[in-house]
């Protein structure tokens, strides 16, 4: 078995969200869904000294996350249908359309937001890695489309000798939730998984 993942590259993102476009178009997918999120993370203040001198701890950075594959996925395990499925060959997390009722238990489940509901087909959906790419030897779209290379993918085993193993920085979740197939290299400042220090802002805006 292969188990495939996602290589984030913190200190090249920009936040462009070409990524996200590219996955939508790919999947025809409706303005209100999207499989891959840029999430901007920010915060910090600016304070004055007894002589009117200005000093900050501001701080900015993004992260582009889309389902993880997780080693452990906790929406696997949360399914009342049975509806989610593993796969022995590539390690992808995927949703069996006969069974899934679209109660939406998964997304619920998900501690990154991965699978969403899609209400006109009542039905779950998210990331599949770009598996009919991947099967013709090719990139999944949002990787070969990102234009600063922030993004990888390949064997996560692989991955994690190249980048290190590295898989959780605010404002994503603790990756001992899940184990996520996932390796990051964290931007300059990056704040630790469970931070409460800044925001996210603009998720889901597509400028």
């Amino acid at each position: 078995m292969t188990q495939y993942g996602f290589h984030f590259d913190g200190t090249r993102c920009t936040g462009c969200k070409t990524c996200v476009l590219a996955c939508k178009d790919k999947n025809n997918l409706p303005s209100e869904i999207n499989y891959r999120n840029v999430q901007e993370y920010g915060g910090g203040t600016w304070t004055a000294d007894a002589a009117g001198c200005w000093s900050h701890d501001t701080f900015t950075y993004h992260v582009s996350v889309a389902c993880n594959h997780c080693e452990f996925p906790v929406c696997l395990g949360k399914c009342p249908q049975g509806a989610i499925q593993k796969d022995d060959e590539t390690g992808r997390v995927w949703f069996d359309p006969e069974k899934c009722i679209g109660c939406g238990t998964c997304a619920m489940a998900c501690p990154y937001g991965a699978p969403k509901v899609d209400k006109e087909q009542m039905k779950s959906v998210k990331c599949d890695m770009c598996i009919d790419r991947v099967a013709e030897g090719k990139q999944p779209i949002c990787v070969e489309a990102c234009p600063l290379r922030a993004l990888d993918f390949g064997d996560i085993d692989e991955l994690r000798a190249t980048y290190g193993d590295l898989a959780e920085i605010a404002p994503l979740p603790a990756a001992s939730e899940t184990t996520p197939c996932l390796v990051i290299t964290a931007p300059a400042a990056a704040k630790p998984a469970g931070d409460a220090s800044g925001t996210v802002v603009n998720e889901n805006e597509i400028c």
